[in-house]
């Protein structure tokens, strides 16, 4: 088994990234863990509180709960994932089962800055793209999928977004051990990434 960590800012195209790769893998051979399940669950706050929540903080994430996950998947067993909703902040009390496969992939913006996560990971690998690139996917987003205004994005971004990534994100591009720049759009990367990924499964 092996497991992928990929990373990179808010708006970097890390989700496209994982999809042109399982793309260039057999079907049925990939596991996608995405750190946005673990954020945690902050129901207990009222609507004023959760809006003033920093996701792109660390201790926004319960990585005591993602890195036991990942044992559990190296163990090959299957999972309980948390199904979170940014809308209402909370943790729904369903959850999706994550069966172990010969690839996993796990996906955020945060997910280096756990060293107990990050040992986890066979390969790692920082998506990379301009400030403005990523801005400009995070507005479209923010509005469709987080109903927030255009104002807000830009409030919300300005507060958390810019100092989080310098202060958190950025830092952690020192531990990959490949950098796709251009995000999504690095054909060459993507396919030199999927391949090592190949080459590694078929032995």
């Amino acid at each position: 088994m092996l497991i992928i960590g990929i990373a990179g800012g808010s708006g970097s195209g890390k989700s496209t990234v994982v999809k042109k790769i399982i793309q260039r893998l057999p079907k049925d051979s990939v596991t996608v863990i995405p750190q946005d399940a673990y954020y945690k669950d902050n129901g207990h706050l009222s609507p004023e509180e959760r809006a003033k929540i920093n996701f792109d903080h660390p201790s926004s994430i319960e990585f005591s709960l993602l890195d036991k996950h990942l044992s559990l998947i190296r163990e090959k067993q299957t999972i309980e994932m948390p199904i979170y909703s940014y809308l209402t902040c909370t943790r729904a009390k369903e959850t999706i089962p994550v069966v172990p496969r010969r690839v996993v992939i796990v996906e955020g913006i945060l997910i280096f800055t756990n060293p107990r996560v990050r040992k986890k990971m066979n390969i790692k690998a920082f998506v990379d793209a301009d400030a403005d690139d990523r801005l400009i996917r995070i507005i479209k987003r923010d509005i469709i999928e987080r109903g927030r205004s255009y104002q807000q994005v830009l409030e919300h971004y300005e507060a958390f977004v810019k100092p989080m990534h310098l202060q958190f994100i950025e830092p952690t591009k020192r531990y990959a051990d490949i950098i796709v720049p251009q995000g999504g759009a690095n054909e060459v990367a993507i396919e030199i990434l999927a391949s090592r990924i190949a080459l590694n499964i078929d032995r």
